[in-house]
């Protein structure tokens, strides 16, 4: 049964199995809820996926269902861009939803709506949104983030592999003889699937694990070899290595052969991409490269693993292609341990892909571009026709908006006005649009500013549905509770207004949308599948209810381990693999004298996207506490950048004002941020204000892992630093205004004192009195209990505590006194001498950070044990660290091995 009743105290305690909501790993969890109340949130140990495991993330997902102002419980609406939104009746907004589209299609075609939507969405809610807008609207105007993240390996794999169907699954990171990961930072977003991988290798040392990213990541803890590329040089190296195995003769002749096309023309591609010349482009030792090639040519199964790094490029498809390559000419396909297995960055990219709810895909694996594939559909959706003129992709159809073209944006569980590239032109378009719709959960993510009509959506763990992971795995999400207030399933709000809609403008449509309940829409998108290579037309709600997740293609329940093209026929028109002849293209924007840097985005270890979940989980904030740029210590030095100095960030898009950190993980030349800052955390437009359009020509998946960057040292006079105890949603609303008062201004939830706010801010000239009057007041610092001010300089110390325990503080002008005012936040212990440090009159005093989340294990308690002695083991015994997601046991070994004593003989 998924959900199991038992008897408590306080009611009646349920058990219900689901699955996370965070990245595509797809991991089982056991949600117990009492009433309207999550209690706690495990892993699941049944599911095949992920055996119980659960990451930082997801082992918190409890502490971020609220039913607060943190969520939108109300319907919104604003009569014209110059009001502010209402609270109405849901049923009144979905009327206006439906009159404003039929309006708009009448008057100006349906092309002139798009719909936005979110790999976070279920498989039922893409199923319902892809049929409103192709067989109701009679647009292809529908695409999703994944557009972001997923298009370029869905192109990869539909040129090469003839359909975009990842042959690999979990079970072959216990199989592999050889592992390459690629433009993926495992250890950080797909952390159970990194534990399983270092478990295997430990189980089995011969294991080769190589790892090509610019940056040295976490994910090198466990590499046999470490290829920093170039950003953008993948396509070079991958045609180098299959040089070398053509060379050597580590090619399967006969495989190639019997299974696969075209190889003639890439072999002679190739012959011009030498280890050596490779270096030169790469920026990696040609030995490096030649060895990288043995491991994987003479391994008895090698597997790759790759996300963002390869597909976030102006010519990702050419990366996925080029990489697969590897796989079809050595034979590491179809069997345990090989394949190309690409990582899916969101919890349901796969089932959107599978609905067909992109511009460029429809239901089942077809094309919108195929006649006879729309014709089948229409067929099966019962329409007379679907629409043939080409919808725009994502960053187009914020373009096409710009242009007059896109009049209606309906934008469903993303967050475009922080995720999407060059954010000062997607901010224009929002702003342009007529009438934009946001279908949204959560109440303080960016691209709310810019809404017209608000739809409040239920979310996890209140929907009921399917999502299929990065292994084809169908698993059933349920609900725990109920929605708060009026929030609904996404799909539900969409059948309503696609129902009034199709009174206006087509009425004979509207019983297209009359469905009881998921698992019927469910069976209407299996039938979709039905004859294609995907085909789990038999799956339905029982049959996961009674067997457990399933993968596809389905014939039988199963949970054994399925893979593709064992039998070395493959979805295309001959049955064979193709090779592509694709050339080496340098990134689309190359640095400068006025752009010097190479700047790249990646995850931290304790968030995820745009921070709109996560960041309500107050632990999640411990590990990366604000935002960084981070620059090599030899950068730092050239332009005399000291650590927590701040620096303006610039691309030709765009600017942001950070302190600066020195990183030794990255190379020289090359800046790093993470991609979970917008500005609802930071002045300005956030960390992709900065990030680069350009797109692949296939996928139209844009660039977002490199821009040429410029930076600029600022000495600023002013500073300020404030931290106030309680609920960060309700201080980050009341204190947000402030992001758009000063160049650089961070506003983050913080989990210091529980829960808690962090404010810094600066300016080139001191703060007014008026305005420090003002800053004091929001935090609420009229009456401190210590006060030291000196506003004709800009400067205000408060504080304000009870009972011994700090309260809130403002430091203005003169901010020495931060980290002791943050380490008392986090202790309760009381400095012996308050108004001594106010004054700067106490030594400095280094804050404890912390290390482990999940044990709340901090740098200090670990540098203590390591000093003591203990290694790793003995720290996992008495501290409790790296024993529950374990993605802390990377940073705690580098502890360790910094502390060792050199083995160099003395002089």
């Amino acid at each position: 049964m998924s959900t199991t009743p038992a008897q408590d105290a306080g009611g009646p305690v349920r058990d219900t199995a689901s699955i996370c909501c965070y990245c595509g790993t797809g991991c089982g969890v056991r949600i117990r809820s009492q009433g309207q109340q999550v209690l706690g949130v495990s892993g699941d140990a049944q599911h095949p996926s992920s055996h119980g495991q659960l990451c930082s993330k997801g082992r918190e997902l409890a502490a971020t269902v609220r039913h607060d102002h943190s969520r939108i419980l109300r319907a919104q609406w604003r009569p014209d861009k110059n009001t502010a939104r209402h609270d109405i009746p849901l049923a009144d907004a979905c009327d206006i939803a439906a009159g404003k589209l039929a309006e708009t299609i009448i008057m100006h075609g349906p092309d002139a709506v798009g719909f936005y939507l979110s790999g976070q969405l279920l498989t039922e809610d893409y199923a319902v949104f892809n049929k409103l807008a192709r067989a109701l609207v009679g647009t292809n105007n529908i695409d999703t983030n994944s557009r972001l993240c997923m298009s370029s390996a869905v192109s990869g794999y539909k040129l090469t592999l003839g359909a975009d169907a990842p042959p690999a699954c979990y079970d072959d990171l216990d199989h592999a003889g050889a592992v390459m990961i690629a433009g993926a930072n495992m250890a950080y977003a797909h952390p159970v699937l990194f534990r399983r991988l270092a478990q295997a290798k430990a189980r089995r040392p011969g294991m080769k694990v190589i790892v090509v990213d610019p940056r040295r990541s976490d994910t090198c803890d466990i590499a046999d070899l470490h290829l920093a590329i170039a950003p953008g040089s993948d396509v070079a190296l991958f045609h180098a290595m299959l040089n070398v195995m053509v060379w050597e003769d580590l090619i399967d002749r006969d495989y190639i052969a019997r299974h696969t096309q075209d190889f003639a023309a890439l072999k002679r591609r190739i012959h011009e991409f030498t280890p050596q010349a490779a270096q030169e482009v790469c920026g990696v030792p040609a030995a490096d490269i030649i060895q990288c090639a043995r491991w994987f040519g003479q391994a008895d199964a090698a597997l790759s693993l790759y996300t963002m790094g390869l597909n976030q490029s102006s010519s990702g498809t050419a990366k996925n292609a080029a990489l697969i390559h590897l796989h079809l000419a050595t034979g590491h396909i179809g069997k345990p341990g090989a394949g190309p297995f690409s990582l899916t960055g969101q919890p349901n990219a796969m089932g959107g892909r599978e609905a067909g709810g992109m511009a460029t895909l429809l239901p089942g694996h077809r094309s919108p571009d195929n006649a006879a594939h729309r014709a089948e559909v229409a067929r099966l959706w019962q329409v007379d026709a679907l629409p043939d003129t080409p919808g725009h992709t994502a960053i187009d159809m914020f373009d096409a908006v710009l242009k007059g073209d896109i009049k209606v944006l309906w934008i469903a569980a993303t967050n475009p006005a922080q995720s999407l590239p060059d954010q000062a032109r997607v901010r224009a378009a929002l702003q342009k649009a007529e009438l934009v719709i946001v279908q949204e959960a959560f109440a303080h993510t960016e691209t709310l500013a810019y809404a017209d009509l608000v739809l409040p959506a239920a979310t996890w763990p209140e929907k009921d549905g399917t999502v299929t992971n990065s292994e084809r795995r169908i698993s059933r999400v349920r609900a725990a509770i109920a929605p708060p207030g009026d929030a609904q399933p996404d799909w539900k709000m969409a059948c309503t207004v696609a129902r009034k809609l199709a009174q206006h403008i087509a009425p004979g449509k509207a019983d297209l949308f009359d469905y009881q309940d998921e698992a019927a829409i469910f069976a209407e998108h299996a039938r979709n599948t039905a004859g294609r290579d995907l085909d789990y037309s038999a799956l339905d709600y029982a049959a996961l209810d009674a067997h457990g997740p399933q993968q596809w293609p389905y014939l039988q329940p199963t949970q054994a381990p399925r893979r593709l093209y064992g039998d070395g026929l493959f979805p295309t028109d001959n049955g064979r693999a193709r090779f592509i002849d694709v050339g080496y293209a340098p990134v689309a924007e190359n640095i400068s004298a006025h752009y010097p840097l190479r700047l790249t985005t990646g995850r931290m270890r304790d968030q995820w996207h745009t921070m709109s979940r996560s960041g309500l989980a107050p632990a999640l904030s411990r590990h990366v506490e604000e935002p960084f740029v981070y620059l090599h210590p030899g950068d730092m030095q050239r332009y005399r950048i000291a650590d927590d100095a701040l620096v303006k960030i610039k691309t030709r898009r765009g600017h942001v004002v950070l302190p600066a950190k020195s990183d030794d993980s990255l190379k020289p030349g090359h800046a790093f941020l993470h991609m979970h800052w917008g500005s609802a955390y930071m002045a300005g437009h956030g960390v992709n204000a900065l990030a680069n359009s350009a797109r692949d020509p296939i996928s139209h998946q844009p660039e977002l892992k490199h821009s040429a960057a410029g930076i600029e040292v600022l000495q600023y006079a002013w500073h300020a630093s404030a931290w106030a105890q309680g609920d960060p949603t309700q201080w980050r609303q009341k204190l947000s205004p402030w992001l758009k008062r000063f160049p650089y201004a961070v506003l983050v939830p913080s989990a210091l004192g529980g829960q808690s706010v962090r404010l810094r801010l600066a300016s080139p000239e001191a703060a007014t009195p008026q305005t420090l009057a003002m800053l004091a007041a929001d935090l609420g610092l009229e009456a401190a209990n210590l006060a030291y001010d000196d506003p004709a300089r800009g400067i205000l110390r408060r504080v304000l505590h009870r009972d011994g325990g700090l309260a809130a503080y403002l430091l203005a002008g003169d901010t020495r006194a931060a980290d002791a005012l943050l380490q008392w936040a986090d202790t309760g212990d009381t400095p012996a001498h308050v108004s001594q440090l106010l004054m700067g009159r106490q030594p400095a005093v280094a804050r404890a950070r912390i290390v482990c989340t999940c044990a709340s294990v901090s740098d200090t308690d670990l540098q203590a044990a390591i000093q003591a002695g203990q290694d790793l083991e003995a720290l996992k015994a008495s501290l409790k660290c790296g024993m529950t997601c374990g993605s802390c046991l990377p940073q705690i070994k580098r502890m360790i091995a910094q502390h060792a004593p050199s083995t160099e003989p003395h002089a």
